[in-house]
């Protein structure tokens, strides 16, 4: 037997847990990724008003001490749960991005701007509670080993993005990126306010990585960080083309026709066809966000 032996590189594992609400539309849309190594982590928390759900399937999942909660952005979809986990897991810390500790400790102003851009969908998320500011530490003051924070402006200004080990997680950086029936769906999440060429930039931040598996923050996970990243970048110019003459024609009609025009011509969105009616009202939603952003960045630029 030869005295070398081969090392063999231990790749570390995630699990999404979904964070089921109560709408149907949102299956399969909110969730928390899982990591298991030195150190127990999950990404994002989901809405306040399901943190009981996380929290149960966090204990099914055998985990009863949590290190690190790593929050890529402070909005109440990815953070609203945050005091309750906390709560939990008294042993936990949360990093977090340093310009949205303050919304954290002090959610009013948060809760009201989520109620004025969402509506009912933040009924349904429900208000984040206040945390302590000792529970938290700015993504500048981080000291984790093997662990990378990247900031990633674009969908939020205090967005961020993460790596741990082999690990990389996007949230939202890198689009929202499902699976129906086995195909891909990519879509932008660009509400306002979008600053596009901030957001390329920061897609850009991404692909200089090393080409790896990518967990998004909507909805699940894909092999290659590269291809998706590259196939997003085209379709943010790609959608930039096509919302600039629709927004330069005019009309009280521009988000609705916009999301049309879209869905016929932008081929990442071909299998919205094929999602229920329920997913598909959801994404409409999403969609009209996506290109109200746009739209308020052509009112600047153009």
């Amino acid at each position: 037997m030869s005295k070398f032996v081969r090392k063999t590189k231990i790749i570390m594992k995630t699990k999404l847990i979904e964070i089921k609400q109560d709408d149907p539309g949102f299956n399969s849309f909110l969730g928390s990724w899982i990591g298991r190594d030195d150190i127990t982590f999950i990404v994002d928390v989901g809405p306040a008003s399901s943190a009981q759900r996380l929290i149960d399937s966090l204990h099914s999942e055998g985990i009863e001490r949590l290190d690190y909660i790593f929050i890529t952005h402070i909005h109440i979809d990815h953070c609203g749960a945050l005091a309750d986990i906390l709560e939990q897991f008294p042993m936990a810390k949360a990093v977090c991005h340093a310009k949205g500790i303050e919304h954290i400790v002090e959610p009013e102003n948060l809760w009201k701007g989520s109620r004025k851009v969402l509506g009912d969908i933040a009924e349904m998320f429900g208000p984040p509670g206040p945390v302590a500011r000792e529970r938290l530490i700015p993504h500048t003051e981080t000291d984790i080993k093997n662990f990378m924070v990247i900031e990633t402006p674009g969908h939020a200004a205090h967005h961020l993005s993460f790596c741990y080990k082999n690990l990389f997680f996007a949230g939202e950086a890198a689009g929202n990126y499902f699976l129906v029936n086995g195909e891909e769906y990519l879509r932008p999440a660009t509400p306002p306010r979008f600053f596009f060429d901030i957001f390329i930039n920061s897609v850009d931040k991404l692909l200089a990585l090393d080409n790896q598996p990518i967990h998004y923050a909507h909805f699940g996970k894909a092999e290659s960080s590269h291809r998706l990243l590259n196939r997003f970048r085209e379709q943010l110019f790609l959608w930039k083309d096509i919302l600039a003459g629709e927004f330069r024609k005019g009309g009280d009609d521009f988000i609705n026709r916009s999301i049309d025009v879209l869905l016929e011509k932008d081929s990442n969105l071909e299998v919205f066809s094929k999602m229920d009616a329920e997913t598909q009202r959801r994404e409409r939603i999403f969609l009209g966000n996506a290109v109200r952003g746009f739209g308020e960045y052509f009112r600047e630029t153009l």
